[in-house]
């Protein structure tokens, strides 16, 4: 007992935990809005794009290419991502006579939006998994999910208006934010002390901030639409809970499957964090987009999920970090 006690006072949270709790609280308590919004969205794209080019600074580029040449490795998360758990979402359908149409179409919704570029790759690094091939497949789960998506929402939804509009500023996006930063880096990488600035211990903290930023920035956004006072508390709780078991059931089914499949533990780690995530940052312009009436209720569960998968996702990043040496950059 005594022991027990010990632990849990001496328990310490990881800091990107704590900096996502905060992030909610925060948008609780002083969410942005106006000119201060555009403000934090600036603030995050500046702390994406650092966050980038320290990945390209520490990076050989032989690493850098072999993450471009793993195409299994690609393969096998895009199939996570566009297969896997459209396939769930379906396999769900008959919660729709519990929790209503309309937030079952969130769900399905949920399912079948791109995973995450940043959280996926900061996880991934922090994990000291296969930073290459994360960027590499998360970038292309969003280039892909620019058709891919909308495609899968005309498909398996009802309730579209039919009118299929592909926003090819995502193409823009990805490209200045989050390549243009790494290819910068892979060029200075070999300038006198970028290097070694790249892989100073306090640089490793970039990642968690800038994930506690996206976190404050997308639940305020969804404070200031009234997403949450669209739905009943026990629903808010239902999502939660739905959302924690399916988290840990795609991790466990990445793991297992990439294990069988005889992927080393980088490029498991990268299967992990890139295939079980969902992009809220993707899928609220694809929802606004192609959801005319207006999203609702619709966007509900993947704003839910995106807060969750964090969470638990930095767990387990912490989890792997403590059992691995250190990186070699």
């Amino acid at each position: 007992m005594r022991n027990f006690i010990n632990r849990i006072l001496g328990y310490r949270p990881d800091l990107l935990i704590v900096l996502i709790v905060l992030g909610v609280i925060l948008a609780l308590i002083v969410p942005a809005r106006g000119s201060a919004a555009d403000v934090m969205d600036w603030v995050v794209k500046i702390a994406i794009g650092l966050l980038f080019f320290l990945y390209g600074a520490r990076l050989s580029t032989r690493e850098a290419l072999n993450g471009l040449k793993h195409w299994r490795l690609h393969l096998l998360i895009l199939a996570f991502t566009f297969v896997v758990f459209p396939l769930v979402g379906l396999a769900l359908m008959p919660l729709k006579g519990v929790i209503g149409d309309e937030l079952y179409q969130g769900i399905l919704f949920l399912t079948l939006v791109p995973s995450t570029v940043q959280s996926s790759v900061a996880f991934t690094s922090i994990a000291r998994g296969n930073i290459p091939g994360a960027i590499v497949s998360a970038s292309a789960s969003n280039l892909i999910g620019v058709f891919a998506t909308p495609l899968l929402v005309l498909l398996l939804m009802s309730g579209t208006d039919g009118g299929l509009h592909i926003d090819t500023s995502v193409f823009i996006d990805i490209a200045l934010q989050l390549l243009a930063p790494f290819i910068l880096g892979q060029v200075m990488r070999n300038v006198p002390g970028v290097k070694t600035v790249a892989g100073a211990k306090p640089t490793s903290y970039v990642d968690k901030i800038s994930i506690g930023l996206v976190v404050y920035v997308a639940f305020s956004e969804g404070i200031v639409m009234g997403v949450w006072s669209s739905v009943s508390w026990i629903a808010i709780v239902g999502i939660c809970i739905g959302s924690v078991i399916g988290v840990y059931a795609m991790l466990w089914l990445t793991s297992w499957t990439g294990r069988r499949l005889g992927f080393d533990y980088k490029d498991q780690v990268a299967i992990q964090f890139c295939g079980t995530k969902k992009s809220l940052a993707s899928g609220l312009p694809i929802a606004a987009v192609l959801f005319s009436g207006g999203t609702g209720l619709i966007i509900v569960p993947l704003m839910i999920f995106h807060q969750i998968q964090l969470m638990i996702c930095s767990g387990r990043a912490a989890k792997y970090a403590a059992e691995q040496p250190e990186n070699t950059w």
